[in-house]
């Protein structure tokens, strides 16, 4: 379905991203992958989406809470792929604290990686979308960017931000045969809600299963984990033809969650 298109994936060495790379690479785009973590074991992956797919994979690191360095990722990005088609703004961390004990540094931080990078990002991608007449550009927002909890307010604010940025991207780029959306994700058992799953058992002195069910129970209906391979082959949906006409959504993939 992609062959011969050129994807970058932020956040992509492990969880959602590395899913939505593997995705992407299965179905024909040579692939960018970046995000933090050991040396050897990002280029095992590297050199294993190439093997297993027979298509490019290349790493470009970039610590993208700095605006600079997400424009120039971008720009390097292209010049090692030779261009970009697709875009999936995936980087992301959290913190959890009440309003008025939450750090600034972290406040900073959030904001600066899950909102500010998605928009550095898509303005760097955007002229060379524009001057090849086709692009798509998937955020990972969050069912955070439609609801609200509470200790999240960073990550809150971030992700409503992030959706909002999607619905302007799409309305500047309409007619130019580029696309940007959102998908909200509900639960997803990544190394982030892993760490949350451990805080819960932990303040409840339950096992770590038990505190899984908890947390899956308190938000979303279906009870099970929103997996990355499903949400990988949700964006890998939305740069094919039949979602051409897609643009300014949020695709929600959250077990029932913001149907409340």
């Amino acid at each position: 379905m992609l062959k011969g298109k050129k994807a970058v994936v932020t956040g992509s060495t492990s969880g959602i991203g590395l899913a939505m790379a593997r995705q992407f690479a299965k179905n024909g785009a040579d692939i960018v992958i970046n995000g933090f973590g050991d040396a050897d074991e990002i280029e095992r992956t590297r050199s294993q989406i190439e093997s297993e797919f027979g298509v490019r994979a290349r790493y470009v690191g970039a610590d993208l809470s700095q605006s600079a360095a997400t424009r120039q990722f971008i720009e390097d990005a292209v010049e090692a792929l030779g261009g970009i088609d697709i875009l999936v703004n995936n980087a992301g961390i959290q913190h959890t604290a009440l309003i008025e004990e939450f750090p600034v540094d972290r406040w900073d931080a959030i904001i600066a990686l899950n909102l500010s990078a998605v928009f550095h990002g898509t303005a760097a991608a955007l002229p060379h979308m524009k001057k090849q007449g086709w692009g798509r550009i998937i955020n990972i927002a969050s069912a955070h960017g439609l609801v609200a909890s509470p200790m999240k307010s960073a990550y809150v604010a971030a992700k409503h931000g992030v959706v909002g940025l999607t619905k302007v991207t799409a309305l500047e780029t309409a007619g130019q045969g580029i696309t940007c959306n959102a998908i909200c994700p509900g639960w997803v058992r990544t190394a982030l809600v892993e760490r949350q799953i451990e805080a819960l058992a932990q303040k409840n002195g339950t096992d770590i299963e038990t505190a899984a069910r908890e947390l899956l129970s308190e938000k979303q209906p279906s009870l099970d984990f929103v997996t990355p391979d499903q949400l990988a082959a949700g964006a890998v949906f939305l740069c094919s033809d039949a979602a051409a006409q897609m643009t300014g959504t949020q695709l929600t993939m959250d077990g029932g969650w913001t149907a409340r």
